[in-house]
């Protein structure tokens, strides 16, 4: 049996003038907004008199490569390897990803579709947790990472990454948009809870997870493990991209084209699944 479903559609019934109207509206804050990542590109091919020129300028006027020609020459004399810094970032990256999508799922499914005492004040608590931002939760973070005797390893950036509340609010909330019937139907068939939550439930929130994949990548991706990881052997690119751009005035070249480097990846992967983040947005504040 099939148990796919489509989230129904509204249509929305607007005047050619208003639709017109939105549109130039958006185009002007999309303009508005890509202003600074043209001037990001542009300023990573810049030789050093124009990063500095006063008034900047938004465009390049000589394009050069010696930004990055500096930035691997900078790199290669570390006595950590670069691939050694690439490593790093993509297993804490990978693994945090991958166990924040399956913990939050796991735990989203039965607080959507199951009633069970302090169903509503467990949620009430992840709701609230929204609040705080990461410096707030920075130190009881570490003191539990030092509790468990993690720190000074990958799993001290990993493990809090499993703890993202905001994944387990939207994978919540889009599961209550899967009918109950088609549950119930799986379940009449003889489905287990596992085999309804991994063939029936997680293919139909597609949306949902890739949207955590996105969402946690950026977060990860930017981490630098600053405070949890002290060998110089585990930390980030961005560690080391940070430690090129403390280098003051005469690494403000190879400092830009850090910056485009480190803003590309996460950027190529929101254009690829930008879909699937817009969709997930408009469907997690829907009820039955």
């Amino acid at each position: 049996m099939n148990f796919s479903f489509r989230i129904p559609r509204k249509r929305v019934n607007r005047s050619f003038w208003g639709s017109f109207s939105l549109f130039v509206l958006l185009t002007a804050f999309g303009a508005f907004m890509v202003v600074p990542l043209i001037y990001a590109v542009n300023n990573a091919f810049k030789p050093l008199d124009e990063i500095f020129m006063f008034p900047p300028t938004l465009f390049v006027r000589n394009p050069t490569m010696n930004n990055f020609i500096d930035l691997f020459g900078l790199l290669g004399n570390s006595w950590v390897p670069f691939s050694r810094y690439i490593f790093n970032t993509f297993f804490i990256t990978g693994m945090g990803i991958i166990g924040h999508v399956l913990l939050a799922s796991a735990a989203a499914y039965p607080l959507a579709k199951h009633k069970f005492p302090g169903k509503s004040f467990m949620f009430s608590i992840v709701v609230l947790s929204l609040m705080f931002t990461p410096a707030v939760t920075a130190i009881p973070n570490y003191m539990i990472m030092s509790w468990l005797g993690l720190i000074d390893t990958y799993w001290a950036v990993i493990i809090p990454a499993f703890a993202y509340s905001l994944g387990l609010y939207l994978m919540k909330q889009f599961m209550e948009q899967i009918p109950d019937v088609l549950l119930e139907a799986a379940k009449i068939d003889g489905a287990s809870e596992y085999r309804i939550f991994w063939t029936i439930v997680m293919p139909n929130v597609k949306p949902a997870w890739l949207t955590l994949i996105i969402l946690l990548f950026q977060i990860l991706w930017g981490s630098d493990g600053n405070g949890f990881i002290y060998s110089e052997q585990l930390k980030s690119l961005h560690f080391a991209a940070n430690q090129v751009v403390a280098g003051g005035i005469a690494r403000a070249g190879a400092a830009a084209a850090v910056a485009l480097i480190l803003m590309s990846v996460p950027i190529t992967l929101f254009v690829f699944s930008q879909s699937r983040i817009i969709e997930t947005m408009a469907t997690s504040g829907m009820k039955d």
